[in-house]
Protein backbone atom coordinates (compact mmCIF):
# COMPACT_ATOMS: atom_id res chain seq x y z
CA UNK A 1 0.00 0.00 0.00
CA UNK A 2 1.45 3.57 -1.24
CA UNK A 3 2.41 5.67 1.76
CA UNK A 4 0.61 9.41 1.52
CA UNK A 5 2.62 12.48 2.67
CA UNK A 6 0.35 15.52 4.12
CA UNK A 7 2.02 18.52 2.46
CA UNK A 8 3.08 21.63 4.89
CA UNK A 9 -0.09 23.81 5.22
CA UNK A 10 -0.07 27.20 3.66
CA UNK A 11 -1.40 30.25 4.65
CA UNK A 12 -4.60 31.03 3.33
CA UNK A 13 -6.26 34.12 1.52
CA UNK A 14 -8.48 36.29 3.52
CA UNK A 15 -11.57 35.62 2.09
CA UNK A 16 -10.98 31.71 1.96
CA UNK A 17 -10.67 31.87 -2.24
CA UNK A 18 -7.67 30.87 -4.66
CA UNK A 19 -6.29 32.31 -7.70
CA UNK A 20 -6.82 30.09 -10.58
CA UNK A 21 -3.02 28.99 -10.93
CA UNK A 22 -2.43 28.02 -7.55
CA UNK A 23 -5.94 25.92 -7.47
CA UNK A 24 -4.48 23.68 -10.80
CA UNK A 25 -1.22 23.73 -9.27
CA UNK A 26 -2.25 22.17 -6.15
CA UNK A 27 -4.53 19.80 -8.06
CA UNK A 28 -1.00 18.20 -8.80
CA UNK A 29 -1.59 18.26 -12.61
CA UNK A 30 1.43 20.78 -13.04
CA UNK A 31 3.79 23.57 -11.63
CA UNK A 32 1.82 26.93 -10.97
CA UNK A 33 4.15 28.46 -14.04
CA UNK A 34 2.75 25.54 -16.42
CA UNK A 35 -0.64 26.22 -14.96
CA UNK A 36 -0.51 29.88 -16.18
CA UNK A 37 -0.03 28.33 -19.94
CA UNK A 38 -2.49 25.84 -19.52
CA UNK A 39 -5.15 28.56 -18.35
CA UNK A 40 -4.24 31.08 -21.16
CA UNK A 41 -4.56 28.20 -23.78
CA UNK A 42 -8.24 27.88 -22.60
CA UNK A 43 -7.75 24.49 -21.37
CA UNK A 44 -9.00 25.56 -18.04
CA UNK A 45 -12.93 26.27 -17.49
CA UNK A 46 -14.98 27.79 -14.26
CA UNK A 47 -18.29 26.57 -13.56
CA UNK A 48 -18.38 25.57 -17.41
CA UNK A 49 -17.02 28.81 -19.35
CA UNK A 50 -13.22 29.10 -20.43
CA UNK A 51 -11.49 31.40 -18.14
CA UNK A 52 -8.14 32.60 -19.56
CA UNK A 53 -7.25 34.47 -16.32
CA UNK A 54 -4.33 33.33 -14.18
CA UNK A 55 -5.15 35.66 -11.46
CA UNK A 56 -9.02 34.95 -11.13
CA UNK A 57 -10.66 34.17 -7.68
CA UNK A 58 -11.82 30.37 -7.41
CA UNK A 59 -14.45 30.94 -4.77
CA UNK A 60 -16.20 27.86 -2.50
CA UNK A 61 -18.75 26.19 -5.01
CA UNK A 62 -16.79 26.39 -7.89
CA UNK A 63 -16.45 23.68 -10.09
CA UNK A 64 -13.06 23.69 -11.94
CA UNK A 65 -12.38 21.69 -15.11
CA UNK A 66 -9.26 20.71 -16.71
CA UNK A 67 -9.42 19.51 -20.17
CA UNK A 68 -13.05 18.47 -19.88
CA UNK A 69 -12.06 16.53 -16.05
CA UNK A 70 -13.26 17.96 -12.92
CA UNK A 71 -10.41 18.70 -10.94
CA UNK A 72 -9.72 19.15 -7.02
CA UNK A 73 -6.94 20.32 -4.96
CA UNK A 74 -5.03 17.39 -3.40
CA UNK A 75 -4.25 17.10 0.29
CA UNK A 76 -1.93 14.23 0.23
CA UNK A 77 0.93 14.11 -1.94
CA UNK A 78 2.01 10.48 -3.47
CA UNK A 79 5.50 9.51 -4.52
CA UNK A 80 5.51 5.95 -5.74
CA UNK A 81 9.10 4.50 -6.91
CA UNK A 82 7.89 1.34 -9.41
CA UNK A 83 10.22 -1.10 -11.55
CA UNK A 84 8.70 -1.50 -14.62
CA UNK A 85 7.81 -4.43 -16.14
CA UNK A 86 8.20 -4.77 -20.28
CA UNK A 87 5.39 -4.27 -22.53
CA UNK A 88 3.63 -2.04 -19.82
CA UNK A 89 2.68 1.57 -21.29
CA UNK A 90 4.07 4.45 -19.54
CA UNK A 91 1.18 6.53 -19.58
CA UNK A 92 -2.38 7.52 -17.28
CA UNK A 93 -4.31 5.99 -19.97
CA UNK A 94 -3.92 4.33 -23.79
CA UNK A 95 -6.19 4.43 -26.45
CA UNK A 96 -5.88 0.65 -27.32
CA UNK A 97 -6.40 -0.73 -24.25
CA UNK A 98 -2.74 -1.85 -23.00
CA UNK A 99 -1.90 -1.94 -19.74
CA UNK A 100 -0.54 0.98 -18.38
CA UNK A 101 1.98 1.70 -15.41
CA UNK A 102 -1.17 2.74 -13.28
CA UNK A 103 -2.93 -0.27 -13.76
CA UNK A 104 0.09 -1.91 -11.60
CA UNK A 105 -0.56 0.29 -8.57
CA UNK A 106 -3.95 -0.07 -9.12
CA UNK A 107 -6.69 0.90 -6.60
CA UNK A 108 -3.72 1.22 -3.73
CA UNK A 109 -4.04 5.04 -4.39
CA UNK A 110 -6.96 7.42 -4.93
CA UNK A 111 -5.28 10.10 -5.45
CA UNK A 112 -4.53 10.96 -9.06
CA UNK A 113 -0.81 10.32 -9.99
CA UNK A 114 1.39 10.11 -13.20
CA UNK A 115 4.42 8.97 -14.31
CA UNK A 116 7.93 11.63 -13.64
CA UNK A 117 9.33 11.24 -17.80
CA UNK A 118 8.50 7.95 -19.45
CA UNK A 119 9.87 4.73 -20.37
CA UNK A 120 8.96 3.29 -23.47
CA UNK A 121 7.51 -0.13 -23.76
CA UNK A 122 10.39 -2.28 -24.46
CA UNK A 123 11.84 -1.02 -21.68
CA UNK A 124 12.05 -1.86 -17.84
CA UNK A 125 13.19 -0.30 -14.78
CA UNK A 126 12.74 2.79 -12.45
CA UNK A 127 9.93 4.80 -12.48
CA UNK A 128 8.46 7.47 -10.64
CA UNK A 129 4.63 8.33 -9.98
CA UNK A 130 3.59 10.58 -7.75
CA UNK A 131 0.78 14.22 -7.97
CA UNK A 132 3.60 16.73 -6.94
CA UNK A 133 3.70 18.78 -9.83
CA UNK A 134 6.35 21.11 -8.40
CA UNK A 135 8.29 17.85 -8.24
CA UNK A 136 7.42 16.70 -11.57
CA UNK A 137 8.66 19.40 -12.99
CA UNK A 138 12.15 19.47 -11.45
CA UNK A 139 12.61 16.27 -11.88
CA UNK A 140 12.10 16.67 -15.85
CA UNK A 141 13.41 20.37 -17.05
CA UNK A 142 16.90 19.57 -18.73
CA UNK A 143 18.71 22.04 -15.42
CA UNK A 144 18.20 20.06 -13.25
CA UNK A 145 20.20 17.28 -14.47
CA UNK A 146 18.82 13.84 -13.44
CA UNK A 147 21.17 11.07 -14.20
CA UNK A 148 19.62 8.26 -15.06
CA UNK A 149 21.61 4.94 -15.18
CA UNK A 150 20.72 2.19 -17.34
CA UNK A 151 21.94 -1.96 -18.54
CA UNK A 152 22.47 -2.31 -21.88
CA UNK A 153 22.13 -5.44 -23.71
CA UNK A 154 23.39 -5.92 -27.41
CA UNK A 155 22.82 -8.19 -30.00
CA UNK A 156 26.41 -8.45 -30.20
CA UNK A 157 29.62 -7.83 -28.84
CA UNK A 158 29.79 -4.13 -27.82
CA UNK A 159 33.83 -2.88 -29.23
CA UNK A 160 35.90 -1.17 -26.83
CA UNK A 161 36.47 1.05 -29.05
CA UNK A 162 32.72 1.77 -29.35
CA UNK A 163 32.92 2.46 -26.00
CA UNK A 164 35.11 5.05 -26.05
CA UNK A 165 33.36 6.54 -29.10
CA UNK A 166 29.83 6.67 -26.93
CA UNK A 167 32.49 7.95 -23.98
CA UNK A 168 33.23 10.86 -26.16
CA UNK A 169 29.71 11.87 -27.08
CA UNK A 170 28.00 10.62 -30.89
CA UNK A 171 26.81 13.14 -32.72
CA UNK A 172 23.28 12.00 -33.55
CA UNK A 173 21.04 13.42 -36.03
CA UNK A 174 19.56 15.64 -33.35
CA UNK A 175 22.98 16.74 -32.28
CA UNK A 176 25.57 15.49 -29.81
CA UNK A 177 24.40 13.09 -27.24
CA UNK A 178 26.28 13.65 -24.44
CA UNK A 179 27.10 10.75 -21.83
CA UNK A 180 27.76 11.23 -18.26
CA UNK A 181 29.55 7.33 -17.84
CA UNK A 182 29.66 3.95 -20.35
CA UNK A 183 31.49 0.89 -19.65
CA UNK A 184 31.13 -2.51 -20.05
CA UNK A 185 29.93 -4.79 -16.51
CA UNK A 186 32.04 -6.41 -14.86
CA UNK A 187 31.62 -9.84 -14.83
CA UNK A 188 29.10 -9.93 -17.22
CA UNK A 189 28.92 -10.93 -21.33
CA UNK A 190 30.74 -7.85 -23.34
CA UNK A 191 27.46 -7.90 -24.83
CA UNK A 192 26.65 -5.87 -22.25
CA UNK A 193 27.24 -2.16 -20.84
CA UNK A 194 26.14 0.05 -18.21
CA UNK A 195 25.51 3.69 -19.33
CA UNK A 196 24.66 7.12 -17.56
CA UNK A 197 23.07 9.94 -18.83
CA UNK A 198 21.21 13.20 -18.26
CA UNK A 199 19.49 13.83 -20.90
CA UNK A 200 16.22 13.56 -21.85
CA UNK A 201 16.25 13.06 -25.21
CA UNK A 202 13.25 10.61 -26.72
CA UNK A 203 14.64 6.49 -27.11
CA UNK A 204 18.37 8.20 -27.04
CA UNK A 205 20.04 4.97 -25.33
CA UNK A 206 18.92 3.05 -27.91
CA UNK A 207 19.76 5.68 -30.64
CA UNK A 208 23.36 5.85 -29.44
CA UNK A 209 23.88 2.03 -29.66
CA UNK A 210 22.25 1.86 -33.18
CA UNK A 211 24.05 5.03 -34.55
CA UNK A 212 27.17 2.21 -34.07
CA UNK A 213 25.37 -1.03 -35.95
CA UNK A 214 24.10 -2.30 -32.63
CA UNK A 215 20.62 -3.33 -31.35
CA UNK A 216 19.27 -2.76 -27.88
CA UNK A 217 17.57 -6.26 -27.17
CA UNK A 218 17.18 -5.21 -23.36
CA UNK A 219 17.54 -2.38 -21.49
CA UNK A 220 16.83 -1.51 -17.72
CA UNK A 221 16.86 1.43 -16.28
CA UNK A 222 18.89 0.60 -12.33
CA UNK A 223 18.91 4.34 -10.81
CA UNK A 224 17.46 7.06 -11.63
CA UNK A 225 18.02 10.41 -9.48
CA UNK A 226 19.70 8.77 -7.04
CA UNK A 227 17.32 6.52 -6.05
CA UNK A 228 17.85 2.48 -7.11
CA UNK A 229 15.81 -0.68 -7.47
CA UNK A 230 16.93 -2.40 -4.87
CA UNK A 231 14.73 -5.14 -3.04
CA UNK A 232 11.98 -4.19 -5.74
CA UNK A 233 11.16 -7.08 -7.58
CA UNK A 234 9.75 -6.40 -11.54
CA UNK A 235 6.38 -5.04 -11.08
CA UNK A 236 6.51 -4.00 -8.15
CA UNK A 237 6.66 -0.62 -5.93
CA UNK A 238 6.93 1.29 -3.72
CA UNK A 239 6.23 4.84 -1.57
CA UNK A 240 9.04 6.96 -0.79
CA UNK A 241 11.10 6.82 2.26
CA UNK A 242 11.29 10.40 3.94
CA UNK A 243 14.80 10.47 3.52
CA UNK A 244 14.58 9.96 -0.29
CA UNK A 245 11.87 12.48 -0.66
CA UNK A 246 13.97 14.80 1.26
CA UNK A 247 16.86 13.63 -0.66
CA UNK A 248 15.42 14.09 -3.92
CA UNK A 249 13.63 17.28 -3.08
CA UNK A 250 16.32 19.40 -1.72
CA UNK A 251 19.68 18.33 -3.52
CA UNK A 252 20.59 17.79 -6.89
CA UNK A 253 20.27 13.77 -7.21
CA UNK A 254 22.62 13.42 -10.20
Amino acid sequence: MAKKVTPPTEKKDDDGSMRLNKYIAHCGICSRRQANDHIVKGAVTVNGKVNKEPGHRVQKGDVIQYNGEVVRPVSEMVYILLNKPKNIITTNKDEKGRRTVLDIVGGSVKERIYPVGRLDRDTTGLLLLTNDGELAKKLSHPSFGVRKLYHVTCDKVIKDEDIHKIANGLKLEDGLAPVDNVSHVIDRPLNEAQIEVHIGRNRIVRRIFAHLGYKVVKLDRIRYAGLTKKNLGRGRYRSLTSQELLFIKHFNPG
